[in-house]
């Protein structure tokens, strides 16, 4: 349960300092907000359930998945699948509400779905940038201090997966490496590879060894995260992935990316009813292959420049569609997933602070239980920024407290606090006020709040400065999490073996 703990402590000399303990997720403690009333809810529904049956979806590349599809009761037409009225529904029903994915440590199990809110950071960028270097290709080296770094902040539940492409190791091999590297340097849990189906097995394969087949047949200790091919088509990556994970009783995550004009109607409420049925369809097919197997339904919808064709971010348009969409997968009994701190800024500025605030309140408020994309997103996805994961991470924990609701009891309403204190005086030597000031407020380790002449006897630095400074004294403070030598050797061997068998690709 998320609580008024300090995220980090602050030493007196401006190095990093090991962060107080902190809950491994949130469990929210105020009401979702509910943006569309019964009848509007009632419309993108229908438009859904529409597509679905009249318009149906595209399922290409893969003929086992249109094989499963018929052998349920489907209208196969060559490559489209349309489902009767209540099809798709139905089968969503076998889908957990909500699920618990295991760590290696079990105090750093998450449970995702109900009132739990779990945040994960950046996935996907081929670049990355820092203050010192800039703007460069990520190689293997960034991707582990990634991990490290997100296993170190502890408003982030989650490691995720590629929270930088390695672009220095062959495609057809990279899996591997960062597979293993959230393994052995984080003990959170993580997503694993998608992009063939070979490498789903692999990344299934190695959660076997790391925690026993007999625990993994039981419960999920790994996720696989993939996106529809939007308009209305799901693709291989999509299909193959699920008959990997789904089959072993894994999770997985869809999300219709869906840039509005584009990829689906320029008009919100028609995106937003068209990812839903691209969404449910694909709920459906992983409680086909197993039902009972985790699903998470996702969403990543936003809006575009009309003049440029460039995604946009932080604009009203996908704020809303945030909120609309947890009230749709409320409405259907699964666990959501949305978009975190989203900006299509360069680098750490104004731009990137304002848009990612408004992207992630409305995920928080629209309660998304799972949320990818919460620390470091720059430059509309391609660039993981450095500085920007410990910036968003701040930030976090201040929505962590939030979500925690504000208890109303004898000491949160402070009666005692007027014994000693009277009329005209002040509180700070109270002691109400003495027993409460560790836990009274957020501590933002990345905001000053000193004076102006104590801020420019430190240099003059700003938030992004600050923010080079603390990633680099982690760094320095990194332990890695234990990890039987066994297991260990045993995710070694697997590698060096499958490794083996595949030849070098680039592409």
């Amino acid at each position: 349960m998320a609580r008024r703990t300090k995220r980090a402590s602050r030493s007196r000399s401006g190095t990093y300092a090991a962060p107080i303990a902190s809950p491994a997720y949130i469990t929210r403690q105020i009401p979702f907000y509910e943006f569309l009333n019964e009848e509007n809810l009632v419309k993108l529904e229908d438009q859904a359930d529409w597509i679905i049956e009249e318009i149906g979806l595209e399922f290409r590349e893969d003929p086992k998945a249109l094989e499963i599809w018929k052998s349920a009761g489907a209208d196969v037409d060559g490559t489209r699948v349309r489902a009767p009225k209540g099809m798709i529904r139905e089968l969503c029903q076998t889908a957990p509400q909500k699920f618990t994915q295991h760590s290696r440590n079990p105090a750093r199990n998450v449970e995702i779905g109900g009132t739990s809110q779990v945040f994960a950071p950046v996935y996907g960028p081929p670049f990355v940038r820092d203050l010192e270097k800039g703007r460069r290709y990520g190689t293997i080296e960034d991707f582990k201090k990634l991990v490290q770094l997100s296993y170190m902040l502890p408003s982030l539940h989650h490691s995720g997966f590629v929270t930088c492409e390695p672009c220095d190791i062959p495609v057809s091999k990279r899996h591997f490496d960062m597979v293993y590297a959230h393994m052995k340097w984080s003990d959170k849990p993580h997503l694993g590879a998608i992009t063939e189906m070979s490498r789903a097995q692999d990344s299934v394969d190695m959660a076997r060894i790391l925690h026993g087949a007999d625990f993994m047949e039981k419960n999920c200790v790994i996720m696989g995260n993939v996106n529809t091919n939007s308009p209305l088509v799901v693709d291989r990556v999509v299909t193959e992935s699920i008959r990997v994970y789904s089959a072993a009783n894994q999770g997985m995550i869809v999300a219709p990316f869906i840039l509005g004009g584009a990829m689906g109607p320029v008009t919100t409420a028609a995106s937003i009813a068209q990812a839903f049925a691209e969404a449910m369809m694909c709920c459906a097919f992983t409680q086909l292959v197993r039902p009972g197997a985790p699903f998470i339904l996702g969403n990543f919808l936003s809006s575009m420049s009309l003049k440029s064709g460039a995604p946009t971010f932080g604009t009203p348009e996908p704020v809303m569609s945030n909120l609309i969409i947890g009230q749709l997968a409320r409405r259907l009994g699964v666990p959501l997933r949305c978009g975190g701190s989203l900006t299509a800024s360069k680098i750490a500025d104004a731009q990137a602070a304002a848009e990612s605030a408004d992207s992630m309140l409305s995920t928080v408020m629209g309660g998304a239980n799972f949320v990818l994309h919460a620390a470091g997103w720059l430059e509309g996805g391609l660039c993981t920024g450095y500085e920007k994961l410990i910036i968003d991470a701040d930030r976090l924990g201040a929505y962590q407290v939030m979500l925690g609701g504000m208890p109303i009891d004898d000491n949160n309403l402070g009666k005692t606090a007027y014994d000693d204190v009277p009329p005209g005086g002040h509180f700070l030597g109270s002691a109400h006020t003495m027993t409460n000031y560790e836990t009274a407020y957020y501590d933002a380790v990345m905001s000053d709040s000193e004076s102006f002449e104590q801020w420019e006897e430190k240099g003059s630095r700003d938030t992004e400065r600050r923010a080079f400074e603390r990633w680099n004294q982690m760094l320095e403070a990194y332990e890695p999490p234990p990890l039987d030598d066994d297991t260990d050797g045993a995710l070694l061997d697997y590698i060096a073996r499958r490794k083996s068998e595949i030849e070098d690709r680039w592409y």
